[in-house]
C-alpha cells in the first residue's frame, strides 16, 4: 500500500484517446515517425523503471535523508545506483536533440515520465528535475565552446545541474542579488557570493554538477536588469575541483531525500551564458520549464496520495454505510461511505483533468517550436504563456490540500508514518513555494499576461477555447457558460484596474483559481467525449467535479466582482 505504482493505462488513455497526441505530433517534421505504438512502448517501459527502481527507495530516502559531512553530501542508500541506471538507460535524454546525444522524442513523453517519477519518489526526482531546463538554457544561449564541453553531458543526464538564483536577502526579488562576477583577460570570470535553497547543490549522484548562477558584473546597474548568467562547474575540464563549497544542507519539513544546500562561490572560474545584463532572459528558459515540471509534481504527488487512500478505503471496514443494506458484519468498507467517496472522487477529478492540461501544454511546446504555420506557433505559445502559471499554482495547491484530504481517509492511521501518506503531505507543501510562489504565479497571470496586453492575449486565447467547446455542443454548454462568466469578469477587471493600480494584486489569487476551474471543466469535457459512458472509473470523478468542485467558480468570480464594485464606489 505504501509504494506508488504508475498506472500507465490511464495516462495513455488521456494521451492517445483524449488528446489524440500522435495525430498532432506526426504533423511536425521531427516527430513524423512517432506513432501510438512507440508512445505506448516508451511509457510502459518508463512505468516499469519507475515502479521497480525508483519507487521502492521513497520511504528509505525520507527516513534516512541526505547526510552532510565537511562539505560533502551523501544521498540515501540506493539513490546513486538508481540515478546511474536512470541516465545510462537514456531516460533523461527522451526529448533532447539527437545531435546532443538525445532521443528526440516529443516533450509530452518526458512530462509524463517526470509525473511518474515525482509521484514515486519526489526527493530523488529533484536531482534530475532541472536537467531539461539547464539543457535548453545552454542550447539556446550558450556559446559554442560551452556547448561543446557541457551540452551532451546535460542532454544525457550524465552530469546534473542546479539553478542558483536565491540569496539570503533576495528571494522572489532577484534584483537584490549581490553575487559578483569579475571579467578575466582570458574571457572567463571569477564569481563570488552565496546562494541559498539550491536543490542538489552538492551530492554523490553524478560525477559532476553544472551550476547556473545569476550574478552581477562590476559595472552592472542595480535591479534585475543588471543580472547576468554564468556557468560554474563543480569540476573543471581538467579535473580540478572548483572553489564552490556547500556550507550546509537545510533540515526541511519534507523532501529529505533531496539536499537543499547553501552554496558559497569563492572566486570560482565561470563563463557567461548569453549576453551581459540579460541573465534573466537566459534563465527564463530554465524557469519556465521548471514551472511546468512543478505542476506535474503536483499531479503526481496527488495521484500517489490518492492511490494510498483508495487502497486503504478498499480494505478498511467501519460502521454501516448510509443507504446500504444490513449486513451480517454490520460494517462496510469505508470506500462505500459517501464522505470518503466524495474525497476520493474529487481528487481523481483533479488528477485526470490536470493530466489533460499538462499533457496538452507539453504538446503545445512542441507545436510552438516546430509547427510550419506561424499563426499556429503563436497560438501554441499563447497557450503555454497563460496556462503554465495556472497549472503551477493550482495543481501544487491541490497536491497539498488534496493530499491532506487523502490522509483524512486513513483517520488516525494517516498521522502515523507507517502508512506513508503523511510523507506525501509534507513533500507536497514546498511545491507551492519554489520556482516562483503561487502568489507570484497569480500576479504573472493577471498583471503581466492579461492586463499588460489590455486583455488581447486573453481574448485570443479564450476565442480559441470557445471554438473547441462550440464543436462539442450540446455537451459543451456548461463549459461555454463558465468561459463567458470568466470573460465577463475579466473585462470588468481590466476596466477597473485602469483606475486602481492595486486592485489586480488583491484579487490575483482568486482570478487564477477561477481560471483553473474553467480549464478543469474544459479538460473534463474532453475526457467525457472519449470515456466509456457506463464506466465508473470516469463517470464518478466527472460527477464529483460538477457537484463538489465547480461551485467554487461562482464564489471566486463573486469575490472579484465585489472588489471591482468596491473600486468603482471609492473612485
Amino acid at each position: 500500500m505504501n509504494a506508488y505504482q504508475p498506472r500507465t493505462e490511464d495516462m495513455l488513455f488521456i494521451l492517445l484517446e483524449v488528446l489524440q497526441a500522435p495525430q498532432q505530433l506526426q504533423a511536425l517534421a521531427p516527430f513524423s515517425e512517432v506513432d501510438p505504438e512507440l508512445m505506448q512502448q516508451v511509457m510502459e517501459e518508463a512505468g516499469k523503471f519507475v515502479g521497480e527502481v525508483v519507487a521502492p527507495l521513497n520511504q528509505t530516502g525520507d527516513a534516512i535523508g541526505c547526510k552532510f559531512d565537511n562539505g560533502q553530501v551523501t544521498t540515501p542508500p540506493g539513490f546513486r545506483k538508481a540515478y546511474q541506471a536512470f541516465w545510462q538507460a537514456g531516460w533523461p535524454a527522451l526529448s533532447t536533440a539527437p545531435e546532443d546525444g538525445g532521443q528526440g522524442l516529443p516533450a509530452v513523453l518526458q512530462a509524463m515520465l517526470y509525473e511518474m517519477l515525482s509521484a514515486a519518489n519526489h526527493g530523488w526526482t529533484m536531482a534530475p528535475g532541472l536537467l531539461h531546463g539547464a539543457y535548453e538554457c545552454l542550447k539556446h544561449h550558450g556559446c559554442p565552446e560551452l556547448q561543446g564541453q557541457y551540452l551532451e553531458k546535460l542532454a544525457t543526464g550524465e552530469w546534473l545541474a542546479t539553478m542558483c538564483l536565491t540569496e539570503p536577502q533576495a528571494g522572489s526579488d532577484l534584483g537584490l542579488a549581490r553575487t559578483k562576477a569579475v571579467p578575466q583577460a582570458d574571457g572567463s570570470y571569477r564569481l563570488s557570493g552565496t546562494k541559498i535553497f539550491i536543490s542538489g547543490g552538492e551530492h554523490d549522484l553524478s560525477d559532476n554538477i553544472v551550476h547556473l548562477v545569476l550574478a552581477r558584473l562590476p559595472d552592472a546597474p542595480p535591479g534585475p536588469r543588471g543580472l547576468s548568467l554564468f556557468l560554474v562547474p563543480k569540476f573543471m575540464p581538467g579535473g580540478a575541483r572548483s572553489p564552490v563549497h556547500c556550507e550546509r544542507i537545510e533540515e526541511k519539513m519534507g523532501l529529505h531525500g533531496s539536499a537543499t544546500c547553501v552554496m558559497r562561490f569563492d572566486d570560482a572560474a565561470s563563463w557567461i551564458i548569453g549576453e551581459p545584463g540579460r541573465g534573466l532572459n537566459a534563465m527564463f528558459v530554465m524557469m519556465n520549464a521548471a514551472r511546468l515540471h512543478v505542476a506535474l509534481q503536483g499531479i503526481g504527488l496527488l495521484d500517489a496520495a490518492w492511490q494510498k487512500a483508495d487502497a486503504y478505503a478498499g480494505e478498511r471496514r467501519q460502521m454501516r454505510a448510509p443507504g446500504r443494506q444490513k449486513s451480517a458484519s454490520k460494517a462496510d468498507l469505508i470506500a462505500d461511505h459517501p464522505a470518503m467517496r466524495r474525497i476520493l472522487d474529487t481528487q481523481r477529478a483533479w488528477i485526470d483533468g490536470g493530466r489533460v492540461l499538462a499533457y496538452r501544454t507539453a504538446i503545445e511546446l512542441d507545436l510552438a517550436a516546430h509547427h510550419p504555420d506561424a499563426a499556429r506557433r503563436e497560438a501554441a505559445q499563447r497557450w503555454c504563456s497563460l496556462v503554465t502559471p495556472v497549472m503551477k499554482a493550482a495543481f501544487t495547491q491541490q497536491a497539498f490540500q488534496g493530499g491532506s484530504e487523502c490522509l483524512q481517509v486513513f483517520g488516525g492511521h494517516g498521522y502515523v508514518r507507517e502508512w506513508g501518506i503523511e510523507q506525501n503531505v509534507r513533500d507536497a507543501r514546498v511545491t507551492m513555494i519554489y520556482e516562483g510562489t503561487n502568489e507570484i504565479q497569480a500576479i504573472d497571470l493577471l498583471v503581466r499576461k492579461v492586463l499588460a496586453s489590455g486583455g488581447a492575449m486573453f481574448s485570443e486565447w479564450i476565442a480559441a477555447l470557445r471554438g473547441d467547446v462550440d464543436a462539442l455542443q450540446p455537451s459543451g454548454k456548461r463549459v461555454l457558460q463558465s468561459l463567458e462568466a470568466l470573460e465577463l469578469q475579466t473585462r470588468h477587471l481590466i476596466k477597473a484596474a485602469a483606475s486602481d493600480s492595486t486592485l489586480a494584486y488583491w484579487v490575483a489569487d482568486d482570478y487564477l483559481r477561477a481560471f483553473a476551474l474553467v480549464l478543469l471543466d474544459w479538460a473534463w469535457l474532453q475526457i467525457e467525449q472519449k470515456a466509456p459512458p457506463a464506466s465508473p472509473r470516469w463517470s464518478a470523478p466527472a460527477q464529483a467535479l460538477q457537484r463538489w468542485v465547480m461551485p467554487e467558480l461562482n464564489m471566486r468570480l463573486g469575490i472579484i466582482q465585489a472588489a471591482v464594485r468596491s473600486c468603482a464606489t471609492s473612485a
